[in-house]
């Protein structure tokens, strides 16, 4: 890639590369490509496409009803407690009509 092109595409990232930085920028993408132009001379018939290189599968568990914490062992390490809930500090100020 070229200076000039390099520009481009920093103009449409919206970056602002220091001339020094496009030099840098322009040997860096250029090499990219070039090992992109060498990838594609390889022979992919009878590759089957492939969204990830090692097999995967899902490792969660199955989703089965179980029972649900107490409020008193969801709240034993909080802080603050108020009631059934955790006490945190007010972050609105209560004069605020928020009711618009």
């Amino acid at each position: 890639m070229d200076i000039e092109e390099v520009r481009k595409v920093a103009r449409l990232s919206r970056l602002d590369l220091k001339d020094a930085e496009l030099v840098d920028m322009a040997t860096r993408l250029s090499a990219i490509l070039q090992y992109v132009d060498q990838l594609k001379e390889l022979n992919t018939d009878g590759v089957e496409p492939l969204a990830h290189p090692l097999p995967i599968h899902n490792v969660f568990r199955s989703d089965e009803p179980s029972p649900s914490l107490t409020v008193d062992a969801a709240l034993q390490n909080a802080p603050a407690r108020h009631g059934d809930f955790f006490g945190v500090p007010a972050v609105l100020d209560p004069a605020d009509d928020l009711s618009h």
